[in-house]
């Protein structure tokens, strides 16, 4: 059955909690200016999983105007940290801002500059690491970001069917996506064919990828 997205979206917010105010502010405005965050139903996934899981050290690729960094250090115990990197100057601004005025700041470290060069600075582990980035560039950091994933830790990727373009061929899409269209699907196949990793691909939002690292 094919459920409207923006109908589900409204059936969410009609039985969901009280949301956050400053997180609906702060969707609003981010709405307004055009800025890409996660969706309301990926929200409630990564919610759940964090839940779940209490992961302490979390890894967030992409922080846009730190609207999800903010989601996760509110919803985890005091004890956990965020480490977030963005390479878009003027949103690493606006991150700032967003976490002084969220009272998060000690919790949430953000790295300015290309995922690319952090990530094999970085030694981890990290419980959970959020990829919500470049997805062209998802097959590339996937080896450093696998191995700062904890034993027992999870990956979760944002964004994997692009709108259903995914499930075309490459001939049926447009040919500036074909790039980015083949290497999400060559990242979804390193995914599935990782040893030690255990993948599962759900249509929620525009689509979620979440791999368990087996534990050592």
């Amino acid at each position: 059955m094919n459920i409207n997205e923006n109908r589900f979206a409204v059936f969410l917010q009609s039985i969901k909690r009280k949301e956050d105010e400053f997180l609906t502010g702060l969707r609003r405005e981010a709405e307004d200016g055009q800025v890409p965050i996660i969706r309301q139903e990926m929200e409630e996934l990564l919610l759940f999983l964090l839940e779940l899981l209490a992961p302490e050290h979390v890894l967030e690729i992409g922080t846009a105007v730190g609207y999800s960094a903010i989601l996760m250090a509110k919803a985890l115990p005091a004890n956990s940290h965020v480490t977030t990197i963005e390479n878009y100057e003027k949103r690493i601004e606006k991150a700032r801002e967003n976490f002084s005025s969220s009272g998060l700041s000690s919790r949430i470290t953000l790295l300015e500059g290309d995922a690319g060069l952090f990530l094999p600075q970085l030694s981890g582990p990290y419980d959970l690491i959020f990829m919500d980035a470049a997805k062209a560039q998802y097959i590339t950091w996937l080896p450093e970001v696998l191995r700062l994933l904890a034993p027992g830790g999870v990956l979760v990727t944002d964004n994997v069917l692009q709108e259903g373009d995914i499930l075309e061929s490459r001939f049926a899409v447009t040919r500036r996506n074909r790039t980015i269209h083949a290497r999400i699907r060559d990242y979804l196949y390193a995914l599935y064919n990782t040893e030690g990793l255990t993948t599962a691909i759900l249509n929620v939002g525009d689509g979620a990828a979440l791999s368990f690292k087996e534990r050592q």
